[in-house]
């Protein structure tokens, strides 16, 4: 696992049940709000149960991609109580707000690179 993957999978793992963010903020809070397609290919990649996806969305409130596909995406949401709505999801009502979680929860300033470039 790569460092820039681990920190996805430690911000996303924070995004409480109910709620979502975007791969756009997901980007922004680890330190590069460009890299929202590379958050994107970071999840997609995922497989742990611990890392809840799912919970990750389009900033333009579209569901999104999903590695289990995006039915089952839809049906995790809606497991949370999250209203799908012609694919839409509405982000003032579900979204989550990073600056609400205190930098040292993420714990993304501890995360450490070795000497061979990853995790």
């Amino acid at each position: 696992m790569t460092l820039f993957e681990q920190k996805v999978y430690s911000a996303v793992r924070k995004i409480p049940r109910g709620k979502i963010t975007t791969y756009s903020e997901v980007a922004r809070i680890i330190g590069n709000s460009f890299a929202y397609r590379a958050v994107g290919n970071a999840l997609n990649k995922n497989y742990f149960r611990g890392v809840p996806c799912h919970r990750v969305v389009m900033a333009n409130g579209r569901v999104g991609g999903y590695n289990k596909g995006v039915k089952r995406k839809i049906n995790l949401l809606k497991k949370e109580c999250i209203i799908i709505r012609n694919g839409m999801i509405d982000l003032e009502k579900y979204g989550w707000d990073f600056s609400n979680t205190p930098r040292t929860i993420l714990n993304l300033s501890r995360i450490r690179r070795n000497y061979s470039g990853s995790i």
